[in-house]
């Protein structure tokens, strides 16, 4: 049999790339190893998305690498964003590579592994590549599903157009399907990826993401369903209450609106200005009780000016926004942005950078405290005998904090597992984590 290991670098959406990757290597008798060493192809999934996102890449093709120098003799197979970018650039500098396959080539990548010479021994391996223990995108307690790839936005700073093209729904049959498989299969939340999900269309443009969103809350079972990511003008009153009024959607709204000020929004190439998505933000609140917003600021964007960085962290103290990430301009090669005058140096990026999280550190401590003394319902992800991590509605897994109960707060006497869901009380607040108790006896549902 032919063994496979694969990596996966980047966002959620590689994620789902890797897990649909490897469905197709089960269906067509590809085998998934653990240890890389005993594989006989390892599959890197890349990201090029930015400069940290390429290095990281890069570092793990080259670790992978250093097993030949140790003896391995199997194969590397490179593929995805970085690939797709810089195929020739990694062919040339790493000459360990035995394959390089760009976006959206999975029949060509399984048909280079199943033309490689299979073991003659069939000895360890963990059985058909999609029944490992854990796939791609998938938690004990969650599941990533990509509902669109590429994307129609023309944001200056931005290559994802160039590596994944236009934006492409995918079939909402298929999604729907593949829900229900996780919720029968004991997932809890169902979290849904693309660049802009608010452009979610299917059937010539009939069938939008409200459809969709009404579909997914019919299927039967207890989860909750996640939204990453919406772009702020395409967010309707429509959807607002959708998200509202069924009760299995997730009252939390990411929504990168990268800055705040007019004239640095012109030059990102993004639609909106600072009055409508001020406007923007009351008008979710008004309508969505209790919801959680997040946003992504892009620091040192190409000649900002000092006042309207410090416009845009008097719009951060403004909106409180309830989470908030933050980069500092990434130069990407291919960008139109990269060609602006008024490069912003690194050093003033990077303190520009750390006023904004410091800024918003201070921001989420006081939104945390207030929840102080308040019980919620939690989703397990992780437990051991000395401590228990889930999260709330309002947190999403590896972006968000999480509640941390240690095994004095955990009471009771039925013990809860990963993929549970929790009653909690919040007892301590941090400047991004909770920490809390299980009340009881009735400490899950």
């Amino acid at each position: 049999m032919t063994r496979i290991h694969i990596a996966t670098l980047g966002c959620p959406k590689n994620m789902t790339d890797s897990r649909r990757l490897l469905n197709g290597a089960s269906a067509k008798g590809l085998w998934f190893e653990d240890d890389p060493a005993k594989a006989d192809v390892i599959l890197v999934n890349t990201c090029g998305f930015i400069r940290d996102a390429k290095e990281e890449s890069i570092s793990e093709i080259l670790k992978f690498a250093s097993l030949k120098a140790e003896g391995w003799r199997g194969r590397i197979v490179v593929f995805g964003c970085l690939a797709e970018r810089y195929r020739d650039e990694l062919a040339r500098e790493i000459p360990e590579m035995d394959a390089l396959f760009g976006v959206g080539e999975d029949d060509r990548i399984l048909e280079y592994c199943l033309g490689l010479k299979k073991r003659k021994k069939e000895t360890e391996g963990r059985g058909p590549a999609a029944e490992q223990a854990v796939l791609p995108g998938v938690g004990p307690s969650y599941a990533y599903l990509k509902i669109a790839d590429g994307c129609d936005r023309r944001c200056t700073f931005c290559v994802i157009p160039a590596l994944r093209g236009r934006f492409r729904s995918m079939p909402h049959e298929s999604i729907v399907a593949e829900a229900a498989e996780f919720v029968r299969s004991g997932v809890k939340e169902l979290i849904l990826v693309a660049q802009d999900v608010c452009n979610y269309k299917d059937h010539d443009g009939k069938y939008g993401l409200e459809e969709l969103l009404k579909e997914l809350s019919a299927i039967e079972g207890d989860f909750r369903i996640r939204l990453l990511y919406l772009y702020p003008t395409g967010i309707t009153d429509e959807l607002l209450d959708i998200i509202a009024g069924e009760e299995k959607i997730c009252k939390y709204l990411d929504i990168p609106l990268q800055h705040s000020e007019d004239r640095v929004l012109r030059l990102m190439g993004r639609r909106g200005n600072r009055k409508e998505y001020a406007k923007l933000i009351r008008r979710i609140r008004r309508r969505i009780p209790g919801v959680t917003i997040r946003t992504t600021i892009i620091a040192g964007f190409p000649s900002e000016t000092e006042e309207e960085f410090m416009a845009l962290l008097d719009f951060i103290e403004e909106t409180r926004f309830d989470r908030l990430g933050a980069f500092a301009y990434s130069r990407e090669e291919g960008s139109p942005a990269a060609l602006l005058k008024g490069q912003i140096p690194e050093k003033t990026k990077k303190r520009r950078l750390d006023e904004i999280m410091k800024r918003q550190s201070l921001i989420s401590l006081a939104k945390n405290e207030e929840m102080v003394g308040r019980k919620f319902r939690a989703l397990v992800d992780e437990i051991d005998d000395h401590v228990m991590l889930c999260r709330l509605e309002s947190q999403t897994p590896e972006i968000d904090g999480v509640v941390i109960i240690e095994k004095e707060d955990m009471g009771g006497r039925a013990r809860p597992k990963a993929g549970d869901f929790v009653r909690v009380e919040i007892t301590g607040a941090f400047d991004y984590d909770l920490k809390g108790r299980l009340p009881g006896e009735e400490q899950y549902e």
